[in-house]
Parts: C-alpha cells; structure tokens; sequence
C-alpha cells in the first residue's frame, strides 16, 4: 500500500498538468498519453549518456512543453479542433519517442537517477518516501496555486470560463491556450521523467491510457474534496491521484485481473461524474453547505456580541 502511496503522489504531478488543461482551459487535450513518454524517453536517454540526473529531468520537462506548443500551434494557427490537435501530436509522438529511445525499452537500474541515494538508503517504500514525494507534490501544487493568481494566470482561467469576454479586453486567447497546454505537457513529461527513474526503466508503451488516470484524479479528487477555490482544487487533484492509485492498489489485492484495470479506471470516472448529480448527493451537499452558512453566521454573531 505504501508504494501506492508513493506512486499516486508522483503521478499527481500528471494529474496537476491536466488539471490545467481539463478545468483551468476547458481543453480536451491528448496529447499526454505522448508527453508522458516524451518525458521518460528524454530523461532515460539523458541519465544513460552521462547527463547529471537534475539537468536530465529538466531537460524532459522542456520537451513536455514543446510537445505542447505544438497541439497549441495546430490548435490556434492551424484552426483544428482542440480534441483531434491532441491526437495528432500524441500519434506524432510515438514514433519521436522510438527515435529519442532508440529501442523500445531503456533500462536505468544501474544509472545514477535522482532516487538513487532515497533508494540506496532504503527509504523508497517506506514512510520518509512518502513524506518525499508528499513534499515534491505540495510543492509544485503550490507553484500553480501562485501562477494561476498572476495576472497571466487569471488570464489563463479567463480564457478558460468566457473566451469571447477576456478576448474584448485585449487578451490573445491564442498565447494564453499555447502557454497553458505547454505547462500542462511540461508537468506531465515531468512526471513521466519521474515515473521512469522510480521504476528504472522507460518504456515507449507507458503512457497510453494515461490520459483517464489523470482525468478519474482530477475528477475523483474534485467530487470528494470539492473545487471552489484554486488551493482546495489542486490540493483535491493531489489526494484524488493517490486516491486513484490506492482504490488501483485494493482492486489488485482483491483478485483481480491486471488486464482489467483500465476498465476499473473507466468505471470509477463513471461512478465520480454521475454521483454528484444524484439527488441523495445533492441533499448531502446542500445540508454541509448549510451548516458551513449557520455556523459562519453563528460565529459573525457572537464576534459583533
């Protein structure tokens, strides 16, 4: 279960990058299943030829945004639909990665990764590597949380709630969709850079599908721990991803079959875009968001008293 853990907080940092792009944009972007990967390749073929970990890691997060750029490119110069600018770029990828790796597989167990000395002083499993990962999540959670209060990033959610309205105002929507699919394909090309030092191995099979682990913890997180203001919906994004990977975790533990799990994915992002519209969710909702209204009032009153 630790691993889980472990697992759900670096793949949170993916799901941060859709969230930018699935609730900040309200854009459909696929091109993660590619980045990802585009992100493994970069910094597995970098650590294998000499680059210091760090720089390697860097180096995959930059090539997740110009994987980016361009399904923003295609998007708003080349006026394709935002869905089949993603697939695009994501199937033009797949044959970048096999290029970048050379093979389709890059093994990295004997390479100095950035989770070398966590693993050789055995802490990878354990508490101190969830309290690690925990750290690097929160951290990057809390860089968005600044960016998206700057003014470009309430450009970025402008443009995202009423494109017609901010473009009045004289913002290019157009930059605005580039830079956010870029930072959202850095973040995810960074995680895979992760994933592939954590595990020792890219794999040019590793993101597909990906896409619906990000979407069930951006929607699964948001549905249990809400999404009003920007800090409580990343935080929820984050705890939604190991969530996701805890409920993966259980589903394994209980039986069954590994080849079903994306299957188990597609239900449980079923299940957390129909539950809030149930009518019993509602009333649950409405008598918390009552209480929450009772008791500020409550505590306004004895203050003035």
């Amino acid at each position: 279960m630790i691993v889980a853990v472990e697992l759900g907080l670096i793949y949170a940092v993916m799901a941060l990058g859709v969230y930018l792009t699935f609730r900040i944009l309200n854009f459909p972007d696929l091109t993660v299943d590619g980045s990802f990967t585009t992100g493994a390749a970069v910094a597995a073929i970098s650590i294998i030829n000499g680059v210091p970990p760090v720089v390697a890691t860097l180096a995959a997060f930059a090539a997740g945004m110009a994987a980016g750029w361009v399904t923003g490119i295609l998007h708003t110069k080349g006026k394709i639909n935002g869905l089949l600018a993603g697939i695009l770029t994501m199937i033009a990828l797949y044959s970048i990665n096999l290029r970048i790796m050379g093979k389709a597989n890059l093994p990295l167990l004997r390479e100095e990764t950035l989770l070398t000395p966590l693993r050789e002083a055995g802490f990878i499993g354990s508490a101190v590597g969830i309290m690690v990962f925990a750290v690097v999540a929160l951290v990057i959670k809390l860089v968005i949380d600044w960016f998206l209060h700057t003014d470009l990033g309430l450009s970025l959610q402008a443009t995202g709630d009423n494109e017609q309205m901010i473009r009045s105002f004289g913002v290019s929507t157009d930059r605005t969709k580039i830079l956010g699919l870029a930072l959202s394909n850095g973040l995810v090309a960074l995680c895979g850079a992760m994933i592939a030092q954590y595990q020792g191995f890219a794999d040019i099979g590793m993101g597909i599908g990906l896409i619906l682990a990000g979407l069930a913890s951006v929607i699964i997180g948001q549905a249990i721990f809400g999404s009003r203001i920007i800090f409580v919906a990343t935080l929820a994004v984050v705890l939604g991803s190991v969530l996701y990977r805890v409920v993966i975790q259980l589903a394994l533990q209980a039986g069954l079959n590994p080849n079903d799990m994306k299957l188990i994915s597609a239900v449980l992002v079923v299940i957390a875009l129909v539950l809030p519209q149930l009518k019993v969710f509602r009333k649950v909702q409405g008598l918390a968001n009552m209480k929450k209204t009772l008791t500020g009032a409550t505590e306004a009153a004895g203050a003035k008293a």
